[in-house]
Formats: structure tokens, C-alpha cells, sequence
């Protein structure tokens, strides 16, 4: 029988009201926030629930920008609240959790290793540290490459300040290091044809840099009460398997300062016999990053984008039948857009296990941000009539209009603009330039523009853009015609 893993992402696991639609199915959703609600008002943060349950949440960048502590309980809650669905509701029975930096906080939570409210403290207790002892300026640096090319590259430059702080796959990896020195690698690497993204993160996370923090960290979080884990953990910081008292001790001091080696993490899992994975949190980030590290196996992602109670259940029941049980959580196995697609290249990841050009203390690659408000639209808007598409009116001929259309303007391969790539979080593409794009397909399409001051970064992947078009007016034929 083949077992199943738990992967608890990072930073960029959030999108507005990521819970709202599995809270109104499922009771344990908000029985799980009303007591973290409380954890988090205790420790000076805002309720999570404000973040997860409203669609109309503040989106992940306003969230780094402005609140990265509250953002850092939501993605706590959100992560603590879905484990619970998926083990309590559904019978899902882990053989071992794994985090992907931060995460690696929540999956300690989910083992049993702290309580709720503990787990909470721990989530503040980082970021008090932080407060206490501010690091010097540095940065990160994604890489499209292995981690031992990347090594190579450094060693070769001579920029020993910079270093590996997260192998995410085997063709990506992230580097971190100070200002000055980063920024002279990541020119080299572009010189060389590597792919190299700057990230949008204050601090060089996952580097010595942070000895302080991590130091002022492990001593808020030794106050703290833990408990025998429930669950086997890998820690992917570590390097091994959680089995004693002072690897809690070990993991809270190094999450800071140690890079994060998810690709040997999900290899040595894997060995162990574990052949399906299951995201918990927002989005499927770590599950596009398993897929490319060892082809073949399942991944699911539940809440890749909103998600109610049945679909969730749909999730589950896909993950148990790749274990070869019979447990019939809900309903038939669901159809494979749930699960990630090896054939995907995935966003680069910054080492907190979201994939995305945004984090604020330590959290996240080149790509991060979905959500309605965010990126990762659960659905896209029903269409009015479908807008005119070379080829037929349907939304599949739409949707490959747009990446036509896309793939020039930035110059990307047409295939990297799959139909639920995010634009900001998967491809870097801030939210002026969205607004340009949509215009140029608006234009295209003879259609009239929304209304100034819309959001069109709520519709970031091709399959939303094309809904939304479809609800757009026409222009009448004397503008269609100006615009021609």
C-alpha cells in the first residue's frame, strides 16, 4: 500500500478568502479560526479569519507590504484548519508531514508537537524577533538551475557571502546573500543565459545574516510548551527526521539560517515509499515542485484555488485511491486539474514554500500571489456571450488567443502560459503591466474596458482573463472601428 505525505507551503500560501467557501461546508473550518482568532488577538495580531474568510481580504502583496505578521497568522490558520478537514473530516492518515520553510512551523503545529495557540505564539514569536534584532540589507536571488549549479557558479565567482538558501527542485533554487554581492551574481547568471529573478524580500532569509534573529527566536520559542509529536516529520532544514525532544530545539534555531533542501527532502520521502502528496494550504506550489522532482507520483492540492466541501472531499478521495484504499471520502477520485501538472515548469519558490515575487520575512520565489483578490480565481466569472476568437467563440479559443497574445508581448514561450499559471505569481508580471496586456486583449476583442478603479489583478491566470472578457460590453461599431 503505498503511503501518503503532508507538505505544509510557505509564505506565499494565501489568497483572499481562501477558506470562505470550504467554512460554509464544513463546521471544523470555522471551529478551528474562532479558536485561533483568539490565539492570535492574544499575541497582538489580527484575527486570521478576517484574511481567509472575505474574498475582499487585502491581497498577498498588500499583505507583505503592509502586515506581514498578520499575513503570517493567516497562513498558520490556514494550513492548521485544513489539516484538521483533511484528517478529522475525511480520514486522511499522513505517514509523515513536511514543511517548506516557514511551513515547516505549521507542520510542527499539525504533528501535535505544539498546541494551536502554542503554534500561534510560535508564529508571533518569529516575528517579535525580527522586531528585536533587524537584520542588515540583503536579498534573494532565484535561480533557474540546480542547487549544484548553482554552488558551481558561486564557487567560480568567488562570492563566498552568498549562499544556497532553498533547493526547491532539481532545476530551481534560490540564493541569498548581501545586496552588493547578489547583485553581481544574479548578473552573471544572466550573462551566462540563466534565468535569474531578484526577489521582493527585505532580508537575506535562510543566510547567517540572520544568526541574531534566529537566536532571539529560539529563545521566545523555548518558553513555549510542546508535547510528543503524533505525526512523523521530516524537516527538510534539518536534513532528517524529527524523532527527539531536541530536534524541536534544533529546527526553531536553524529555520532562519540553514537553507532549505526541499528536493532532497521530497527524494528521501519518496525512497521511504511515499508515492502520493498532499498539499496543505493555499494554492499548489509545493505540489508543482514535487512533480518536477519525482515524476510520476500523485500530488494533490486541495485548495489550489477556493474550494468547498466537496471538492475538498473529491481531493481526498483522488489521494486514497492513489494509495490503493478504499475509503470513499466523498465521492469518485476528482479529475486531474486538482493534481499539479509535471508537464508545468514551476515558479521559482523562495524558501518559504511559495512560489512568488513577493515575502516579507522570509518567504517566497518568483512567483506567489493567487487568489480572486490574488491570483488563484476559484472559478472564472460566467461568461455573457463569449467574445470573438480566431478560430470560434468558445473560452478554450479565448484562452488560446490570450496566450498568443501574452507570449509576445513578454517574450515568454507560449507553453509557460498554462491556463492557471498566475501572471504576478508563476511569471513575475507586476500589476501595471497586467492592466496594459488585458487592454491590448480588450482592444482585440472589441470590447469595452471595466470601469476605472476594477481590479484586474483579481483575474490573473488566462482561464479568468477570458471569463471576465466574456462579461464585457462590446464596443459599438463606431469605436470598434476606431480601435481597429
Amino acid at each position: 500500500m503505498t503511503d501518503c505525505a503532508v507538505l505544509f507551503p510557505g509564505q506565499g500560501a494565501y489568497f483572499p478568502g481562501a477558506l470562505a467557501p470550504l467554512a460554509d461546508d464544513e463546521p471544523l473550518v470555522r471551529e478551528t479560526l474562532e479558536v485561533l482568532d483568539a490565539a492570535a488577538v492574544r499575541v497582538g495580531r489580527t484575527a486570521p479569519s478576517r484574511l481567509l474568510l472575505d474574498e475582499r481580504a487585502p491581497s498577498l502583496a498588500e499583505l507583505v507590504t503592509t502586515s506581514p505578521a498578520d499575513l503570517h497568522a493567516a497562513l498558520f490558520a490556514a494550513g492548521t484548519a485544513l489539516f484538521r478537514v483533511l484528517t478529522e473530516r475525511h480520514g486522511l492518515r499522513p505517514s509523515v508531514l513536511v514543511g517548506h520553510s516557514f511551513g515547516e512551523l505549521v507542520a510542527l503545529t499539525a504533528a501535535g508537537v505544539f498546541g494551536p495557540e502554542e503554534g500561534m505564539a510560535l508564529v508571533a514569536a518569529r516575528d517579535d524577533a525580527f522586531a528585536a534584532c533587524p537584520p542588515a540589507d540583503g536579498g534573494m536571488v532565484a535561480l533557474d538551475v540546480s542547487a549544484t549549479r548553482a554552488a558551481a557558479l558561486l564557487d567560480g565567482l568567488g562570492e563566498w557571502e552568498v549562499t544556497l538558501a532553498a533547493d526547491n527542485s532539481p532545476r530551481q533554487c534560490v540564493v541569498s546573500g548581501p545586496a552588493e554581492p547578489l547583485e553581481r551574481v544574479r548578473g552573471a547568471a544572466a550573462m551566462l543565459g540563466i534565468g535569474a529573478t531578484r526577489l521582493r524580500v527585505p532580508y537575506a532569509f535562510h543566510h547567517r545574516m540572520l544568526a541574531p534573529v534566529a537566536g532571539d527566536f529560539a529563545g521566545r520559542a523555548a518558553a513555549l510548551r510542546t508535547g510528543p509529536a503524533r505525526h512523523a516529520l521530516h524537516s527538510a532544514i534539518l536534513g532528517r527526521r524529527l524523532d527527539d525532544e531536541d530536534a524541536v530545539a534544533d529546527l526553531v534555531a536553524a529555520h532562519l539560517v540553514r537553507p532549505t533542501r526541499f528536493t532532497e527532502a521530497v527524494r528521501g520521502v519518496h525512497a521511504d515509499g511515499v508515492d502520493v502528496f498532499v498539499e496543505c494550504g493555499p494554492r499548489g506550489v509545493l505540489s508543482d515542485l514535487v512533480a518536477a522532482t519525482v515524476p510520476g507520483v500523485r500530488v494533490i492540492a486541495p485548495l489550489r484555488r477556493r474550494a468547498g466541501g466537496r471538492e475538498v472531499a473529491d481531493a481526498v478521495a483522488d489521494a486514497v485511491a492513489g494509495m490503493g484504499a478504499g475509503m470513499g471520502a466523498g465521492g469518485a477520485p476528482s479529475p486531474l486539474p486538482r493534481t499539479s501538472d509535471p508537464r508545468r515548469p514551476p515558479g521559482p519558490v523562495h524558501p518559504s514554500g511559495a512560489s512568488g515575487v513577493l515575502g516579507a520575512s522570509g518567504v517566497l520565489g518568483v512567483s506567489g500571489t493567487h487568489g480572486d483578490r490574488d491570483g488563484h480565481l476559484a472559478e472564472a466569472p460566467a461568461a455573457a456571450p463569449a467574445p470573438r476568437a480566431a478560430g470560434g467563440g468558445d473560452r478554450h479559443g479565448v484562452v488560446e488567443t490570450l496566450r498568443a497574445l501574452y507570449a509576445e508581448a513578454l517574450g515568454y514561450p507560449p507553453e509557460v502560459l498554462t491556463e492557471d499559471a498566475d501572471l504576478e505569481a508563476d511569471l513575475g508580471v507586476d500589476s501595471i503591466k497586467q492592466t496594459e496586456l488585458f487592454a491590448r486583449a480588450a482592444t482585440h476583442y472589441g470590447r469595452v474596458l471595466p470601469a476605472e478603479g476594477s481590479r484586474l489583478t483579481s483575474y490573473t491566470t488566462l482561464t479568468a482573463l477570458a471569463g471576465l472578457l466574456g462579461t464585457l460590453p462590446a464596443l459599438d461599431a463606431s469605436a470598434a472601428e476606431a480601435t481597429a
